[in-house]
């Protein structure tokens, strides 16, 4: 096949995108009462295997519980096929899998890639072998990355076209990319955007200078969920992702990370980091599907509040 025939084969697969059904709320209920409604050809049972099996969507977020109450306006989405199942390896979880692309939730201390000290123990490796066993000749292919302290969601491709589609095409495709951040103190003004230019010194220090010509520019939305006597609970909301951005920012704002004595906190309350990548919405590269993922919120945050 011509590379020109391939691409755009690839790029409109009529035989992979799934067929949804789609509903809009227009008046608030039970959920099972509303697909019973809009589904009449489907019995009570087939509705809440539907429901077990994680194909229900509201608003993009699979709901498993018959009673959920929508509210009007809300988008309800059924999925042709059922969630696949969820893998679990020490140091990550896949919670997505299809032949484009893997999402994971990856755990605080793992590394996303080989270092020089450490080839081994990493989300890559681990997703290597993964692929590989089911065909020795898979590959796989970093899209982003997670600092080894940060927990949450990461993306991986399964071939470097699918690969280069997300890099070249990250800010249309990317639809929220939403972190939780523990910091330490009370932060003063509870909403608020952080405008700065990054730069890396040769310490693999990044700090924030407001010289175009010398970083780069990164902007970080925040906003408070909660506080403590000695914590704020922030979630966080990336424009630009540029390396160690959020801790950095965190730091401008006099309000470090805690545990992130690299920018400057003096406590590390929790014993990790206390950062955490928290949603993940983005538009299939080749279905056009609209994804959403969204993790737990770590246990160990919500202690401190």
């Amino acid at each position: 096949m011509k590379e020109t025939d391939r691409r755009t084969n690839e790029r409109n697969p009529k035989d992979t995108k799934k067929t949804e059904r789609h509903f809009e709320v227009s008046e608030s209920g039970e959920l099972l009462t509303f697909l019973l409604d809009k589904m009449p050809n489907k019995s009570r049972h087939n509705i809440k295997s539907f429901l077990k099996d994680k194909q229900v969507l509201v608003d993009n977020k699979a709901v498993t519980q018959y009673n959920y109450v929508l509210k009007v306006g809300q988008i309800v989405n059924i999925k042709s096929s059922k969630a696949p199942e969820i893998q679990k390896y020490k140091g990550l979880t896949i919670i997505y899998e299809d032949q484009y692309l893997i999402i994971i939730e990856k755990q605080e201390g793992f590394l996303s890639i080989a270092t020089e000290k450490q080839k081994l123990y990493n989300a890559y490796s681990t997703l290597s072998d993964h692929v590989k066993k089911q065909d020795p000749a898979n590959r796989i292919f970093v899209v982003h990355r997670l600092d080894r302290e940060t927990s949450g969601l990461m993306m991986f491709a399964k071939s470097e076209r699918i690969q280069k589609l997300l890099q070249e095409s990250w800010n249309e495709t990317i639809q929220q990319r939403t972190y939780l951040a523990v910091t330490e103190g009370i932060i003063e003004y509870p909403l608020g955007t952080i405008r700065s230019y990054l730069v890396e010194s040769k310490a693999l220090t990044v700090y924030s200078t407001s010289n175009p010509a010398i970083g780069k520019e990164a902007v970080t939305h925040y906003d408070t969920i909660n506080t403590s006597e000695f914590n704020t609970l922030v979630k966080v909301n990336l424009e630009t992702g540029r390396k160690n951005q959020i801790r950095v920012h965190m730091k401008d704002i006099g309000h470090p990370i805690v545990g992130d004595e690299k920018y400057g906190a003096k406590t590390d309350p929790i014993g990790r980091l206390g950062l955490h990548a928290w949603v993940l919405s983005f538009v299939h590269p080749i279905t056009d599907e609209e994804m959403y993922f969204e993790t737990e919120v770590p246990k160990k945050f919500l202690s401190l509040f």
